[in-house]
């Protein structure tokens, strides 16, 4: 018998957030103490107070004035709160140490070092130079000064852009590491030099020259202040307060207890568990290897002991947290980009998003049935209290969920629906003496909620230089006719064509989201790969899901698969194993957007169509999910016995 006990799941919870951090898109930050960790937090508090503000109190300036001042909050903290990752030579590490002498030395990842403050203040300059009312010659005076020099930009304020993009850059490398600044790097480049290119080429321009290129980043609405940003700063922060809110006032600890308390007389309670965890605690992460390390946390015990080997039990644990991006209502940052890039309304996302979500969980659910017939799991009895208690009491955790999907139908924009949500949380945490959100708790959840977002803001901003680029140039659409006459050559069938576009497509994607993070593949997919599928017919929703999944998979993705990698550091099992493990519990989720571009009955799975639509597509995709489930797992009902080898019979905690 195996007891989930409220201390288990909080200490599990804390032991699993340093080691989330290390395999998220994001890199670990630094563990901050004393007057720099009042800063950074007091600043991310601010921050945090003024985005709330902005919901229902908007600049009279406009929204790009309100990046600006946002971005000036948050870069520099980037640069506090990541450390450079590499060492300096000796001489200039003690030249920079800031260490007093005879001082003890302190841990590498608790302090900034000189060259870090130097900086965070010139970001903190350039990123409110536009809003500066200082005259410099003919260069600053103020906002709209600024922007009247678009396309006409000073000496200074080529500096100053040039100064935020490498800035950017480095931010992101801090954050991220060293691919998409090279990506970006990369378009920088073919914006600079694309004017060299033999003008027979279908990718060749005119050519940029360097202030042009500053303008297109530094002062326009395609470039650094773009769409991404402006998702980032409006919606992402807002969502993400929401879920450290939601975190601190205990709804993660009553969800696991909630998945276990739900399958605790079942024959394959532990697997059930695992995936329902991951469920209920992706409609608040929104973070794919987080969840894993999560859910992990608690339930790798109860799989090993039902026993589970380590690849099959972290394949399982890293496709159910891999759904966190995917589930309704909060998916990944790029869903809130769709919203912008579509103009249409969250909650039309979240519904696009509903019936693939319950799909990929269906597949999962279908592959731990037959993993636990085909290879003799034992039974858990998992001794929890009765789900029914459980939801008399904690219940009100769900209230806040529902009120977004409540103020999103009657039309309230997604920003202040999350701020009412958050609000409700806050007043809800009462309702549990050990998880009540104090004036301070509440402070710390609010500024855990800027820090979360801080690698994020940097890499929204950076992809500005990819998207001004594209547009500059007419990348997009160049690179869209090259991809779509490469299925041409191979088929002159309209249907073969579109099918072969999406599934190069959708390799492009999953490789493109091997090296850079998923709302910087998302932006990067939909300007390149976006325009081919439209120009053949795909619809513009079926085509901005087709480039989320496919960017949302990278993460399951084999020889990366940033969530294996976390659910095998934590199972202790073999890497590549686990990611074959953790590919074939997915492998669903790789043939639903297949489905919704190439077949017109497919966009029932995006609940477009009338009722007979959907629910045809939804039986249909079902089915084939049942039978590709069968087919992975090599078992049917009375064809096989069970398998019962290596770990699967003989693994035991001891």
């Amino acid at each position: 018998m195996h007891r989930v006990t409220g201390a288990e799941v909080d200490r599990a919870s804390r032991e699993s957030e340093e080691l989330a951090s290390q395999f998220e898109e994001e890199k670990p930050g630094r563990t901050l103490a004393g007057p720099v960790s009042v800063l950074v937090t007091g600043t991310a508090l601010a921050v945090a107070l003024f985005a709330l503000w902005q919901t229902f109190r908007p600049l009279p300036q406009g929204s790009k004035y309100y990046l600006i001042v946002f971005l000036a909050g948050v870069l520099p903290l980037v640069f506090l709160a990541f450390p450079a990752g590499f060492r300096l030579p000796l001489a200039l590490r003690k030249h920079f140490s800031s260490r007093s002498e005879g001082e003890s030395p302190a841990p590498t990842r608790t302090r900034p070092t000189i060259p870090d403050w130097i900086f965070a203040t010139v970001a903190l300059v350039v990123c409110l130079y536009p809003v500066s009312p200082l005259r410099i010659g003919s260069s600053g005076g103020g906002y709209d000064a600024f922007l009247n020099r678009q396309g006409l930009l000073t000496p200074i304020d080529v500096v100053m852009g040039a100064a935020l993009m490498v800035l950017l850059l480095e931010a992101c490398r801090r954050a991220t590491g060293w691919v998409l600044p090279a990506v970006c790097a990369l378009f920088l480049a073919y914006g600079y030099y694309g004017g060299l290119l033999p003008q027979s080429w279908a990718v060749a321009h005119a050519g940029l020259d360097f202030d042009q290129l500053i303008d297109a980043f530094y002062n326009s609405d395609s470039g650094f202040y773009g769409t991404p940003l402006d998702v980032a700063a409006s919606y992402i922060v807002l969502f993400t307060i929401y879920g450290a809110v939601l975190d601190l006032s205990g709804a993660g600890r009553f969800f696991v207890e909630l998945s276990a308390a739900a399958f605790r007389r079942s024959r394959t309670a532990a697997g059930r568990t695992a995936v329902a965890s991951g469920f209920l605690l992706g409609t608040v992460s929104g973070s794919g290897a987080a969840t894993t390390v999560s859910i992990g946390a608690v339930t790798w015990p109860i799989l090993r002991r039902a026993g589970y080997p380590a690849e099959r039990a972290g394949g399982m644990l890293a496709a159910a947290g891999v759904g966190a991006i995917l589930s309704p209502p909060t998916l990944g940052a790029a869903a809130f980009i769709i919203a912008e890039y579509l103009n249409v309304s969250y909650l039309r996302v979240l519904g696009w998003a509903t019936v693939p979500t319950v799909l990929y969980y269906l597949g999962i659910l279908l592959s731990v049935e037959i993993d636990a017939r085909r290879h003799g799991t034992r039974p858990v009895v998992l001794d929890v209290t009765s789900p029914w208690r459980l939801l008399g009491r904690f219940g009100y955790h769900f209230l806040s969920l529902f009120v977004i999907i409540g103020c999103l139908a009657v039309g309230l924009s997604a920003t202040r629906s999350v701020v009412l949500a958050t609000l409700l949380a806050v007043l809800l945490s009462f309702l549990d003496r050990a998880h009540r959100l104090t004036p301070r708790r509440l402070a710390e959840a609010l500024s855990a909620g800027v820090r979360g977002v801080l690698a994020v803001v940097a890499v929204c901003a950076a992809a500005g230089i990819i998207t001004a680029v594209t547009t500059k140039t007419g990348l997009g659409p160049q690179a869209a006719a090259l991809l779509i006459k490469g299925a041409q050559a191979m088929s002159d069938d309209p249907t073969l064509v579109l099918l072969l576009t999406a599934v190069f497509a959708g390799v492009a994607l999953t490789l493109l989201g091997l090296a850079v993070p998923v709302t910087a593949s998302f932006v990067i997919g939909w300007v390149i790969i976006g325009p081919a599928l439209l120009n053949l017919g795909v619809t513009a929703p079926a085509a901005a899901m087709f480039v989320f999944y496919f960017a949302v998979l990278s993460e399951v993705s084999p020889p990366t698969a940033l969530a294996a990698v976390a659910a095998a550091a934590l199972t202790g099992g073999r890497l590549v194993p686990t990611m074959w493990q953790t590919l074939r519990y997915a492998l669903p989720a790789y043939l639903a957007p297949i489905a919704f571009v190439v077949t017109p009955n497919g966009l029932g799975l995006l609940a477009i169509g009338g009722p007979g639509r959907i629910a045809f597509a939804t039986a249909a995709s079902a089915l084939s999910v049942a039978v590709l489930a069968v087919a992975a797992g090599g078992w049917l009902p009375g064809w096989a016995r069970p398998v019962r080898r290596n770990a699967c019979s003989a693994r035991s905690p001891g």
